[in-house]
């Protein structure tokens, strides 16, 4: 009895999941247009769509629970990611981590271009109204990383850890994260930009990377017990972009620059368990979902 009732657990947890990557690729097409993905009109009747998904997950989270019988004394809220002991760790300790990960890129850039960013820049009012004002910034830099971490990390994450466990959710909610992307084939084929071959391939590309992207913001939501790492990680990728690689080898200054490359990486995996202790952010709601307990995820 109680391996039929774990079963028809999971098939809810999973069916809840499709349930929720379905509405959210699906409003992106509900508004029917000839328009390319970064005309500011599309852009924005989107994210009204995706925000409105968003605000719709507590709800999913609260039926599945019903549904599965569920019974934990955190709330959904809590089991999302919303709370706010340990809120200040949980939005600078992940980022730093991030940024860590990004030393090489960032060095990059501050060779090709010193004068790219300096401090007066970044509190230079007029330059954030502009970025606010601009559609295909606003999508990219908020309005993406917040709907998808809240849909993919906040709302799937606390349905699949009493199936899978939190290991294996870590895993698996990015492959929800990564298919859900496959959408761009559609617009890329409406639009007659490259060949079935390019497309395909450039959409297997996006799914490994916004896979391995996905599993680390889940961790970081699993250490964390909070949504906002994910969200500020998310937004910060966004604006760097993959790292690039090819022109570090092509640089003039190559060798400082792959040293940079190769330190960001060491220290993001030296740091990445101590910056994600969750002796800094108390006790883990979405752990109290796992069978056993876990007290740490």
């Amino acid at each position: 009895m109680q391996v039929e009732h774990t079963h028809t657990r999971c098939w809810v947890c999973v069916l809840s999941c499709l349930l929720l990557a379905c509405l959210y690729v699906g409003s992106l097409y509900v508004w029917r247009s000839s328009l390319p993905r970064d005309h500011p009109g599309l852009i924005m009747r989107r994210c009204a769509s995706v925000l409105l998904v968003s605000a719709l997950s507590p709800a999913v989270v609260k039926a599945w629970m019903h549904w599965a019988d569920v019974k934990v004394e955190a709330s959904v809220w809590q089991l999302m990611g919303f709370r706010l002991e340990g809120l200040v760790p949980a939005a600078i300790l992940p980022l730093l981590l991030t940024v860590v990960f990004y030393l090489g890129p960032l060095v990059h850039s501050v060779m090709d271009n010193p004068d790219g960013f300096t401090l007066q820049s970044a509190l230079n009012v007029q330059s954030w109204m502009l970025c606010v004002g601009d559609a295909v910034w606003l999508r990219n830099q908020v309005v993406a990383p917040v709907t998808e971490e809240l849909v993919f990390r906040g709302a799937m994450l606390p349905m699949l850890v009493p199936c899978t466990g939190p290991t294996a959710a870590i895993f698996m909610a990015p492959l929800f994260f990564g298919v859900a992307h496959f959408h761009h084939i559609v617009e890329q084929r409406r639009l007659h930009k490259d060949s079935m071959s390019v497309i395909l391939l450039v959409s297997g590309s996006q799914f490994l990377y916004t896979t391995v992207f996905g599993a680390f913001t889940s961790f970081i939501f699993m250490r964390t017990g909070h949504v906002v790492g994910p969200v500020l990680c998310h937004s910060f990728c966004n604006s760097q972009g993959l790292p690039d690689i090819s022109s570090a080898l092509q640089h003039p200054q190559r060798s400082a620059l792959l040293f940079s490359y190769l330190m960001g990486l060491l220290l993001f995996l030296l740091l990445l368990f101590t910056l994600t202790d969750p002796f800094f952010y108390g006790a883990i709601p979405v752990c109290s979902l796992a069978t056993p307990a876990a007290s740490a995820c």
